[in-house]
């Protein structure tokens, strides 16, 4: 299997790529903007080690943002804000409530369902965080759990926000290795629902041992279905883009415009939804589009050079000279990924690292889909992990509770997410079988 790098041992890579690349570092350990790190990282590699012209830099920024693809990111961020606007968003932790409260941990297993159907819609962690702590996180802690548990809660829960399709994270991996889209949100269904699911247990055990809240009440039928129908038009939204795209009615891009559409006539309908909320419902999915399309824009040629200078190649010798044991090597990449999500956010690392990683998954065997999926995954355990931990910063910045306070209780979540992580990862089919 890998006798063909192994062979290779002429890589060899200089001073003239490593000085570049410290710099690199140094600039993120100073809080550089990272799309300024990957573009003067790009332009000082090209002048050092001249294996393309400099003149790539200016080309490429247009070309790495010039996808129809990418038109779906900025949509699915408004499709969210929409919904929150509309008071949508309510009706599906409504609908969660109703269908998972009967349990002993019913107000905790809700809200992280409520991340679900969140996930399902807006595609965005940062967007599930925000929108689900302003609803939930005074329920919990009417119910008994710390506000800080709560808040971890919410954060773990929101981390499906990129692990449940339409999620942006599989629509940059898909742009950036050329695979896609609606083929990586169908083999991400699975997972994604095994990563809301490991939340689910957590909460339960630890509710078990630590008593929060005790939801002795029966499941009831005809206030389920009442919930349901109520809430039928905030649930139409997760059905029309996931069946437009699993059914091949849509591409990613038009569900995402659909759902817009869809979500701003039922607001106009409901009256929840005036034409004064437009400027500022713009301006929201601007500011967060405006973080993610440089990144992508200025990763082309980064990802070009590190591809003539053959990176890749030399990065799959060295790994497999240390080790040709596929566990070991599965480990070790979701040891890179861990690591990598705890100081980065997702897209930066997945423009840095999947083609970097993705010729040694491939070199032991694994599908460049199942790759995907356990990249994205593994790098979706760097939302609550400290000291980056986006989803703790959201969630903390809207309920006014400390990063520290909630951090002393992400431990459990990380620890049964990296579990399933692992499933994941060592059973191909859990990705593949839709496929």
């Amino acid at each position: 299997m890998y006798q063909h790098v192994m062979q290779t041992t002429q890589l060899s890579l200089g001073w003239d790529f490593f000085i570049p690349l410290i710099g690199m570092l140094v600039m993120i350990l100073l809080a550089f903007r990272i799309w300024v790190v990957i573009g003067l990282g790009s332009l000082a590699m090209l002048l050092t080690t001249g294996v393309l012209p400099p003149t790539l830099l200016g080309e490429a920024l247009f070309d790495g943002v010039d996808s129809f693809a990418l038109i779906a990111v900025p949509l699915f961020i408004l499709t969210g804000d929409v919904l929150v606007r509309t008071g949508l968003s309510n009706k599906l932790l409504d609908v969660a409530e109703a269908t998972m409260g009967w349990q002993r941990a019913g107000t905790g297993t809700s809200t992280v369902l409520g991340c679900g159907f969140f996930a399902c819609i807006s595609g965005s962690d940062a967007a599930d965080a925000a929108a689900i702590s302003r609803i939930t996180i005074g329920r919990l802690v009417e119910k008994g759990y710390p506000k800080g548990y709560a808040c971890a809660l919410v954060a773990a829960g929101a981390c499906t926000g990129v692990l449940i399709p339409p999620s942006i994270a599989y629509i940059i991996i898909g742009l950036v290795l050329g695979i896609s889209a609606s083929t990586l949100f169908l083999a991400a269904a699975i997972p994604g629902v095994l990563i809301l699911v490991s939340v689910m247990i957590t909460n339960t055990i630890v509710n078990h041992f630590k008593h929060y809240e005790d939801s002795a009440v029966g499941f009831d039928f005809k206030h389920w279905v009442r919930t349901v129908w109520d809430g039928r038009f905030a649930l139409s939204i997760p059905f029309i883009i996931l069946g437009g795209i699993y059914s091949g009615i849509f591409t990613p891009t038009e569900s995402a415009a659909i759902a817009v559409m869809s979500t701003i006539v039922i607001g106009f309908w409901q009256g929840t939804l005036k034409l004064a909320d437009f400027p500022e419902m713009l301006e929201t999915s601007a500011k967060v589009n405006g973080v993610i399309i440089p990144i992508i824009a200025m990763s082309l040629p980064l990802a070009q050079t590190l591809a003539s200078l053959q990176v890749p190649q030399f990065f799959v010798y060295t790994m497999t000279a240390l080790t040709t044991n596929k566990v070991l090597i599965i480990l070790i990449m979701l040891f890179i990924l861990m690591v990598a999500g705890c100081v980065m956010e997702t897209t930066p690392n997945i423009v840095i690292l999947s083609p970097l990683l993705l010729p040694l998954a491939t070199e032991i065997g694994m599908h460049e889909v199942h790759f995907c999926i356990f990249m994205i995954t593994a790098l979706g355990i760097g939302f609550i992990t400290p000291p980056l931990g986006l989803n703790l910063f959201v969630v903390a910045g809207v309920t006014g509770t400390s990063v520290m306070e909630i951090s002393r209780y992400v431990i459990s979540f990380v620890a049964m997410m990296l579990v399933f992580v692992l499933l994941i990862a060592f059973i191909p089919q859990l990705s593949l079988w839709l496929l």
